[in-house]
């Protein structure tokens, strides 16, 4: 079998092995649900403009900072990313 063939083999026991409860040599990274208020306040802005700026309705985060839903996907990375870091991010996303 090729090479790439048995690393997605091992990758896939290593997942099975995970969900059945053996957490033992598998690393998992999973980001953290970050507190989107705080992260907002940091950036000084209005819940319209903070939305405009990462892209989502203002419902939505309406949503999150009630904790009624979670962010997934892209933006909990990006999210994640402007918690370290927002000047530069904010900075960039204003180009």
């Amino acid at each position: 079998m090729s090479d790439t063939f048995d690393s997605i083999k091992k990758g896939l026991e290593e997942a099975v092995e995970y969900a059945q409860g053996n957490k033992s040599g598998v690393r998992a990274h999973f980001p953290s649900v970050p507190d989107v208020r705080a992260i907002r306040n940091k950036t000084g802005m209005s819940q319209n403009e903070f939305a405009s700026t990462i892209g989502i309705s203002p419902q939505t985060l309406r949503y999150w900072e009630k904790g009624r839903r979670k962010p997934k996907g892209p933006v909990l990375v990006l999210l994640n990313i402007i918690d370290k870091a927002p000047d530069t991010i904010l900075d960039i996303l204003s180009q």
